[in-house]
């Protein structure tokens, strides 16, 4: 059975992500690298099978902006605070694992959001239950069910910016129901 050859202005958008993901894991955006990265993404995308990545069909640039804005400072904070509670608490830090369900069936966002926590020092993605949209997170200085729910508004509202940054219609129409929810129930009490 031969694969159906996929053009290439349509594997695109998945080759330039994986060399962006190239060079963040490597840590390492020179021209050569990304070069090494491009072949090897090339390679990756007709050599392997890969399901289809479903895109939106839109895309936020002022969202996108604010995204990276906020995962900027995160990626600041964390990395202090990260450095604290190793100088302060060193191994007796105590850790757990902790399931985030997403909004979103969409692989592109739980992927999404899934490397968005995992670049921010102090959580790290150790399974994604695709069936259920559920990312579970080893992180650091959690050990109450309140410093767990944190984690889990925070992972969601990651995954919300991301949503109004390349969600689809649904998604945002889920948001935005969700949204009214909260207001209503706040108006209420």
């Amino acid at each position: 059975m031969t694969r159906q050859r996929i053009p290439f202005i349509t594997e695109l958008p998945l080759i330039i992500w994986l060399v962006i993901v190239w060079g963040a894991l490597w840590q390492d955006f020179s021209l050569g690298n990304l070069i090494f990265g491009a072949l090897i993404a090339f390679a990756v995308a007709n050599l392997f099978y890969l399901p289809p990545v479903e895109l939106s069909g839109r895309f936020n640039p002022l969202y996108a902006a604010g995204f990276a804005g906020r995962f900027l400072y995160k990626l600041v904070v964390a990395s202090f605070e990260v450095f604290w509670l190793s100088l302060r608490y060193g191994p007796r830090l105590k850790n757990a694992v902790v399931a985030v369900k997403l909004r979103s069936p969409s692989d592109l966002l739980v992927t999404a959001t899934g490397h968005a926590i995992s670049l921010i020092p102090g959580s790290l993605v150790v399974e994604v239950d695709r069936s259920t949209s559920t990312l579970y997170l080893h992180c650091l200085n959690v050990s109450t069910p309140a410093e767990a729910d944190r984690v889990r508004r925070d992972v969601r509202r990651t995954e919300e910016w991301l949503i109004r940054v390349m969600g689809t219609r649904e998604d945002l129409a889920i948001l935005r129901t969700e949204e009214r929810f909260e207001k209503e129930r706040a108006a209420g009490t």
